[in-house]
């Protein structure tokens, strides 16, 4: 009988210690997410947190959002060791399926660990490098590429006349190399470009629904040919949204990105030729969050 019980003795010593993981070389521990504002997933892409060890990053796992900003999963099982060890948080938009084993170049969010936390913004330098909280911006209605006066409330230009002579109207810090603003008017509920731009005292990059004539060496767009389908151009853009959105460079959506610095609702007796400022609305729409380990 005394065999028996040293026996049993043994056998659970050896099951306690085969349980515990603290002595384990593959022990995983947990790390969640708590992250306000991230619009809802494409049903083409996902999001994926990635820890940085040294410089290399590891993938911490993928989740999606939806309309409600539920994200699918907010905790995740990660290698214990490399937890410990993670310098940094990043958050990226990967495709879905996705065959890369590492991040995309849409990085939204990071955040440096302070203990065992992170508070990850879009100011990180893995992510935008500025939290947007100085960007201004002043819009006029013109159409300046067509000879016709009578068609001036369908264009926009984001340009300042309040020195009598146009000048830039927006005031923005410089982008990475892998994004870039774009202006939009939102018509009749649907949101149409005015074009990407890097700088804000030269012509976007496109102009796709402009009359003949030349315009401005600024940011702008006038909308009176072309149209998308369900718009009829010349239209009338007061009472209508403006927005300068940020988006990745290269961009494969037709939509604002979800980093919209500025917006402004015109009036619905909006004049031509007249200063409208925009808001700032990065620090009330710009997702934000932390990472615990």
């Amino acid at each position: 009988m005394k065999n028996k019980l040293l026996l049993f003795l043994v056998l659970a010593g050896f099951t306690f210690s085969a349980c515990n993981n603290d002595d384990d070389p593959v022990a995983n521990s947990a790390i969640t997410l708590t992250i306000s504002n991230l619009p809802m997933s494409a049903s083409n892409e996902q999001y994926e947190g990635w820890i940085i060890v040294g410089s290399a990053p590891v993938s911490t796992g993928t989740f999606t959002v939806n309309a409600d900003g539920a994200l699918s999963q907010s905790t995740f099982q990660v290698d214990a060791a490399m937890l410990a060890s993670a310098t940094t948080f990043v958050l990226s938009i990967e495709p879905i399926p996705d065959s890369d084993p590492t991040p995309s170049n849409i990085k939204i969010l990071g955040g440096d660990f302070s203990g065992n936390q992170a508070m990850i913004t879009a100011g990180h330098s893995a992510a935008l490098g500025n939290d947007f909280s100085s960007a201004i911006g002043t819009a006029i209605l013109a159409t300046p590429t067509t000879e016709t006066t009578d068609d001036e409330l369908s264009g926009i230009w984001f340009l300042d006349l309040s020195s009598g002579s146009p000048a830039a109207g927006l005031s923005l810090p410089a982008l990475p190399s892998n994004w870039k603003y774009e202006g939009w008017a939102v018509i009749d509920g649907n949101a149409v470009t005015s074009g990407t731009f890097s700088v804000v005292d030269t012509a976007d990059d496109s102009a796709p629904f402009s009359g003949p004539g030349e315009g401005p060496p600024f940011p702008g767009e006038d909308y009176v040919t072309n149209e998308p389908d369900g718009l009829s151009f010349p239209t009338d853009i007061s009472g209508m949204v403006l927005v300068i959105s940020i988006e990745p460079n290269p961009d494969n959506d037709p939509s604002p990105f979800l980093y919209k610095p500025l917006v402004v609702t015109l009036p619905t007796g909006a004049q031509d030729h007249i200063n409208y400022e925009l808001t700032n609305m990065a620090s009330s729409t710009f997702p934000t969050g932390t990472v615990s380990r």
